[in-house]
C-alpha cells in the first residue's frame, strides 16, 4: 500500500508536468507568426472552449466508470500529439486540430486527477491529508509554470539562432506531456468495486449518480457553486497584461510582472497546506482580494501591482480551500463526475467574466473595468461565507506519524 509521501511525490510530479509547458506563454505568438489574424486566433480559442464544454461532464463519468490514471495518461498523450501537430503543420487547420486534442485532454483531466487523489487517500486512511497534498501540488504547479514562462523566451531565441523557430518550444512541451503520462500511470488506483454489467451501463450509472448528487444534495450543490465561482474569477488574469501596461509598465517588463503574479499564487497555494479556515474566514479572504484588486487598479501607477499580486495569491489560496470543502462533502462513487460539473460551471463563469469585461470595455478603459470587477469578487466572498460547509479538520482525519 502506498504511503502519503509516495502519493504526494507522484501527484506533484503529475501537476508539475501538466503546467510546465513551454508553449503556454508563446502559443498565441506562434499563431500570429504563422499569419493568422486576430479573428482567426479568436476562433481557435472558441473551438478549444466549445470542445471542452461538450466533453466536460461526460468525461467525468468515464473517469468514474473506468481507470482514472489511464484516462489521465491518454489525455496527456493527446496533448503531446497536438503540440507535434502545431510544430509540423503550422496552419490554421493544424492549430485547430491541436486545440481539439488539447480540449479533449482538458476535459479528461478536469476533476479526474483530484478524484483519483482523494479516493487513494481515503483508501489508505488519510482523507484528512487531501488539502495538504492538493495545496502542495498546486504550489509545485505554479512554480513549474513560473520556470517555464521564464525559459520560453531564451528557448525560442536559441531555436531562432539555428533557424528552428519554435522547435525547442515544441520539443520541451512534448516532453512535459510524456512526463505527465508517465506520472499518471505510476499513480496507484483502487479497483472499481462497483463495476457490473457492460461498459455502457456502468458509464450511464456513474453519470446519473454524479448528476443526481450535484443537483439533489443541497450541501454539495452549494459547495460546488462556490468551488466553481472562485477559479472562474481567475479568468481575469487574461486581462492582467493589458492592465499592467496601462499602469505604466513597459511591454518588455510585462512578463516579469506575470512572474510576480505566479509567485504570489504559489505562495497562496503553500499557505493553504495547513490552514483549516472557517467558511467566514474563507469568504473574508475573497472579499479582501476584491478590495485589493480595486485598490491596485485605482492606484493608477506601478504601485498598484503589489495589491493586485496579493489579490491573485489570495484567490489561489481560496481556490484550494473551496475545492477541498467540495471534496469533503461528496459521498457518492461518482466523484469525478461531480467535479466535472464544477469544472463546467467554472467555464461558464469564466465566460461571464469575459462578457463583463467585453461589455465594460465599450465605455471604460481596462483600469476602470478592472476596478469594477472587484464587485463580483466581493459578492462571491459573501456567498462563500454563507454557503460553504465547515471543514472536517485535518487533526481528526490525519493518521499520526505519516508526514506529507
Amino acid at each position: 500500500m502506498p504511503s502519503v509521501r509516495h502519493l504526494t511525490r507522484l501527484y506533484c510530479t503529475l501537476r508539475a508536468c501538466d503546467e510546465g509547458v513551454l508553449f503556454f506563454p508563446v502559443y498565441a505568438l506562434l499563431f500570429a507568426d504563422a499569419g493568422l489574424d486576430t479573428a482567426q486566433i479568436t476562433s481557435l480559442f472558441l473551438i478549444w472552449a466549445g470542445v471542452s464544454f461538450a466533453l466536460e461532464v461526460p468525461s467525468g463519468a468515464w473517469a468514474d466508470a473506468f481507470s482514472r490514471r489511464r484516462l489521465l495518461a491518454f489525455g496527456a498523450l493527446l496533448r503531446c500529439t497536438g503540440f507535434a501537430v502545431w510544430w509540423l503543420w503550422p496552419t490554421y487547420h493544424g492549430f485547430a486540430l491541436g486545440f481539439v486534442l488539447w480540449a479533449v485532454r482538458s476535459a479528461a483531466s478536469s476533476g479526474t486527477k483530484e478524484a483519483l487523489l482523494y479516493d487513494e487517500l481515503v483508501a489508505i486512511g488519510a482523507a484528512g491529508r487531501y488539502q495538504a497534498v492538493a495545496s502542495r501540488a498546486a504550489t509545485v504547479a505554479m512554480l513549474s509554470m513560473l520556470v517555464t514562462t521564464a525559459l520560453a523566451a531564451p528557448a525560442y531565441a536559441f531555436g531562432q539562432r539555428f533557424g528552428a523557430g519554435y522547435a525547442l518550444i515544441a520539443l520541451g512541451s512534448m516532453l512535459a506531456c510524456l512526463g505527465s503520462a508517465a506520472a499518471a500511470l505510476a499513480l496507484p488506483e483502487q479497483p472499481k468495486a462497483e463495476r457490473s454489467g457492460d461498459g455502457v451501463r456502468t458509464y450511464l450509472a456513474k453519470l446519473r449518480g454524479g448528476l443526481a448528487e450535484a443537483r439533489g444534495d443541497r450541501t454539495v450543490r452549494r459547495a460546488l457553486v462556490v468551488a466553481a465561482l472562485v477559479p472562474a474569477l481567475s479568468a481575469f488574469d487574461e486581462y492582467v497584461p493589458l492592465l499592467v501596461r496601462d499602469l505604466g509598465m513597459a511591454t518588455a517588463g510585462v512578463p516579469l510582472v506575470l512572474a510576480l503574479m505566479m509567485g504570489a499564487m504559489a505562495a497562496g497555494s503553500a499557505l493553504a497546506e495547513r490552514w483549516r479556515a472557517s467558511p467566514v474566514a474563507i469568504g473574508s479572504v475573497i472579499v479582501s482580494a476584491g478590495v485589493l484588486l480595486a485598490a491596485g487598479a485605482l492606484a493608477g501607477d506601478l504601485v498598484g501591482l503589489g495589491p493586485i499580486a496579493v489579490c491573485f495569491g489570495l484567490l489561489q489560496l481560496t481556490r484550494v480551500l473551496t475545492e477541498t470543502r467540495l471534496q469533503e462533502v461528496m459521498s457518492g462513487s461518482s466523484r469525478a463526475t461531480v467535479l466535472s460539473v464544477a469544472g463546467f460551471a467554472c467555464e461558464l463563469g469564466a465566460l461571464g467574466v469575459y462578457g463583463l469585461f467585453g461589455l465594460g470595455s465599450l465605455w471604460l478603459d481596462v483600469v476602470a473595468v478592472s476596478a469594477l470587477f472587484a464587485i463580483p469578487v466581493v459578492a462571491v466572498g459573501l456567498l462563500a461565507s454563507r454557503w460553504l460547509p465547515a471543514g472536517a479538520g485535518a487533526a481528526e482525519n490525519a493518521p499520526v506519524g505519516e508526514p506529507v
